[in-house]
C-alpha cells in the first residue's frame, strides 16, 4: 500500500465513522434520544439503511468461510482498512477502488456478499466504487492481529496467514505490478510502501520460507517495498496467483 492509498485508508475510515453517526441518529427515535445523553450505548443502523435486528444479529454470528478469509487477508495487506464502527465493539473492512477497477470491486463484493449489506457505492469526487462489510468479530480479531495503534502493521506470524495462494493473489491484485524493460517482462513490484524496513523485510523471509520465492527490499521515496527480480521467483508467483487472477488484472503478472 503506498502513501497515497495510506491517506485513501484513512479517508474510508474517517467515512465510516461519519457513516455510522448518521445512521445512529437515523435509528434513534426521540424517545431514545434520553438514552444516549445518559451515556449508554444504542445500536446503530448498518450500512444500507438496514435497523439492527434479528437479521444483523445472525450475520454478525455468520462465520467467514476460509475461502472469505483468504481473501480478507490479502485485502488487509493490500488496499483494505479495518476500522471500528461507532461503539467501538466491533470493526468493519472498507476498501475503494478506482472505477477502472470496477470489475475487480464487483468480484470482492460478490465474494463477502454474505457479509456485505449494500452494493459497491460510487463516489464522484474520486471515481472510486467502495464496499465495507458489517462489524463482526471476526474482522475485530483481524483487526487486533492487523493493527497496532491504529496503524496497520506485519504481524510476527504472517508466515501462518499466508499459505493459501489465494492471499497472495489477491494481494498482488491489489498492490502488485509488473515491471517491463523494452517490451518484456522482467520483475515485479508489491508497492508495500506503508509497512516499515523491518515489517517488509519480514514479509520476504515469510515469502521465502512460504513459496520459496526470494523479494528484495527496494527504496522508493524515502521508503521500502517489494521487488521480485529473479526469473524462478517470477514464475512460482506467476503459477501460484494466475488460476485466482481476474482476467482484467492479468496484467499485473504479465
Amino acid at each position: 500500500m503506498t502513501g497515497s492509498k495510506s491517506s485513501l485508508h484513512n479517508a474510508n475510515c474517517d467515512l465510516s465513522r461519519q457513516l455510522d453517526r448518521k445512521n445512529q441518529l437515523k435509528s434513534v427515535k426521540p424517545s431514545s434520544l434520553s438514552v444516549i445523553i445518559k451515556g449508554m450505548k444504542v445500536i446503530p443502523r448498518e450500512a444500507g439503511r438496514v435497523t439492527y435486528s434479528t437479521k444483523i444479529r445472525e450475520l454478525k454470528n455468520l462465520p467467514f468461510t476460509e475461502k472469505q478469509k483468504a481473501i480478507i487477508i490479502g485485502m488487509i495487506l493490500g488496499d483494505g482498512c479495518l476500522c471500528d464502527n461507532w461503539s467501538k465493539t466491533n470493526s468493519r473492512l472498507i476498501v475503494s477502488h478506482s472505477i477502472d477497477q470496477s470489475e475487480y470491486i464487483w468480484w470482492k463484493y460478490h465474494e463477502l456478499k454474505s457479509h456485505i449489506l449494500t452494493p459497491p457505492r460510487y463516489y464522484e469526487r474520486n471515481r472510486s466504487l467502495t464496499i465495507r462489510t458489517i462489524s463482526h468479530p471476526e474482522i475485530t480479531k483481524f483487526r487486533e492481529v492487523f493493527y497496532a495503534q491504529k496503524r496497520k502493521i506485519v504481524p510476527q506470524n504472517i508466515a501462518k496467514l499466508i499459505t493459501n495462494p489465494l492471499v497472495l493473489a489477491v494481494w498482488f491484485m491489489d498492490d502488485g505490478n509488473n515491471i517491463q524493460r523494452n517490451g518484456k517482462s522482467c520483475g515485479y513490484h508489491i508497492n508495500t510502501q506503508s509497512f516499515t524496513h523491518k515489517e517488509n523485510k519480514l514479509l520476504a523471509e515469510s515469502l521465502r520460507k512460504i513459496y520459496g520465492t526470494e523479494a528484495t527490499l527496494e527504496r522508493n521515496h524515502e521508503k521500502y517495498r517489494l521487488a521480485v527480480w529473479k526469473k524462478d521467483s517470477r514464475e512460482k508467483i506467476r503459477n501460484l496467483t494466475q488460476p485466482h487472477i481476474l482476467k482484467d488484472m492479468l496484467y499485473k503478472i504479465g
